[in-house]
């Protein structure tokens, strides 16, 4: 309840991606069990999966809802929200895990990422996980700028960037899956009873 609550807290703040973190929460998930994680790992990486974003409730409304392109320093602002995110969570004693993956989530494999540019196996490991997952959903979801494009599309994007983007292991087992799990899980999301809350 109180993840939820959280989460929810967060999309009033950010309506463009409600319903994100519900969808890259499942995907995440999807992934690490054909990984054969255990069920407490992976329920610690799905608690970072979906508070991911808690960080952007400190950023101004202005740069969060801003229609156009951001400025250099309102980037740097916004580019923030990883560590503000890590500080909300990392009080809180059964999220202590979960903030580590916060902190980590804009890390890219190659160490390009930030905040602390952090490379390879340095990056938590639910980090490398969501980083596949949280593509896979910005790609295949309606934006202002831009449509939605299909899986298949989100697919050889998410292939093409291993190992500079993403752990290639992890893709590797990503591109193992069918699409059809990806388009599952997204109408399970949508409906009227998401089965959420019990795998957090």
């Amino acid at each position: 309840i109180t993840l939820e609550a959280l989460g929810d807290a967060l999309d009033l703040k950010d309506a463009e991606t409600e319903g994100h973190s519900r969808r890259v929460t499942a995907y995440t998930i999807a992934i690490a069990k054909k990984m054969g994680l255990q069920n407490e790992e992976i329920r610690v990486i799905a608690r970072g999966a979906f508070l991911h974003d808690v960080g952007k409730i400190s950023i101004p409304d202005k740069i969060l809802n801003k229609p156009g392109k951001l400025t250099v320093d309102e980037t740097e602002i916004m580019k923030e929200h990883a560590y503000l995110g890590y500080k909300i969570l990392s009080k809180i004693p059964f999220l202590a895990e979960a903030a580590e993956i916060v902190y980590s989530h804009q890390e890219k494999y190659d160490g390009t990422g930030y905040p602390r540019g952090l490379k390879g196996d340095q990056i938590p490991l639910g980090a490398r996980i969501f980083s596949i997952a949280d593509t896979l959903d910005a790609m295949t979801m309606d934006r202002v700028y831009r449509p939605a494009q299909s899986f298949q599309a989100a697919r050889k994007e998410i292939e093409a960037w291993a190992g500079r983007q993403f752990d290639p292991g992890i893709v590797a087992v990503y591109l193992e899956m069918p699409d059809n799990i990806w388009e599952g899980l997204r109408n399970d999301i949508s409906g009227p009873n998401p089965p959420f809350a019990a795998k957090v």
